[in-house]
């Protein structure tokens, strides 16, 4: 199924409390983040992250400033948990 492509701002409004939700991650999420979080920090490179809230599967497109044992740090303040990412596309 195609992710929903949504602003960053609506990731305030989204719903991750189900924590029953099993993500299928990709294997390579740990240094992806890594990657994306360096790009974000050092060249302010937008990435696409795509993850799944209680809804659904949805895509974002924007800066990861920090990233952290259970969450990243989207630029403007948003914060998606890890276990609910899939992958992160440069």
């Amino acid at each position: 199924m195609e992710p929903l492509l949504i602003e960053k701002e609506l990731i305030l409004n989204l719903s991750f409390v189900q924590d029953k939700s099993v993500v299928e991650q990709h294997p390579n999420l740990k240094q992806q983040i890594v990657n994306a979080t360096l790009l974000g920090n050092n060249e302010h490179k937008k990435v696409k992250i795509i993850f799944k809230d209680d809804v659904g599967t949805k895509m974002v497109e924007t800066t990861i400033w920090a990233s952290g044992q259970k969450f990243i740090c989207l630029k403007g303040g948003s914060w998606i948990p890890i276990h609910r990412i899939v992958e992160i596309i440069v």
